[in-house]
């Protein structure tokens, strides 16, 4: 019987839970403080969602998914993620959750300007611009904002989106 030489493992195991508890301290501090007004309001309607309406909802990285009864597909308000409860496909809801959290992280970037550089410029392009994505065949993801969540969301979440087009 070998014995087990703690004084290697033990070490290695206590700064690795210090680095991610800093981590994650900072990631959460940097969003309630910079991304304040994102957060506040995806807080508020998060809570409603969830405590007043009982949805389901679930942790995903940093950020929570809350599942809602709507014909939209996501939404992302910094930490919150508000997304179609029970699409017909598997494949949507897996990349949309990678997605939406993509800006997560753009708001962690952003802060207060988020709404100016991403929120608005996505809700025209997901809203006006539908008839003209079709028309050309321009991919959803083709406006800089919705790319650059796919990006963040990938390397974020370690996951990879299926099937992009």
């Amino acid at each position: 019987m070998s014995e087990i030489d703690i004084t290697k493992t033990a070490p290695e195991k206590e700064p690795q839970s210090l680095k991610k508890c800093v981590k994650d301290f900072v990631f959460y501090l940097i969003q309630w403080t910079w991304g304040l007004p994102v957060n506040l309001v995806g807080g508020i309607i998060f809570l409603i969602c969830t405590k007043i309406k009982g949805r389901r909802w679930q942790k995903f990285g940093y950020s929570r998914i809350v599942y809602l009864p709507w014909n939209s597909g996501g939404l992302s308000l910094g930490l919150f993620i508000f997304m179609k409860d029970n699409h017909k496909s598997e494949k949507w809801t897996y990349n949309t959750r990678i997605h939406e959290y993509g800006h997560t992280w753009q708001c962690l970037l952003l802060g207060p300007i988020y709404y100016i550089v991403i929120a608005l410029p996505s809700a025209i392009w997901c809203n006006f611009f539908e008839g003209y994505r079709k028309k050309n065949n321009v991919s959803y993801y083709w406006l800089y904002c919705e790319s650059w969540a796919n990006a963040w969301g990938q390397k974020f979440s370690k996951m990879k989106m299926i099937d992009l087009k």
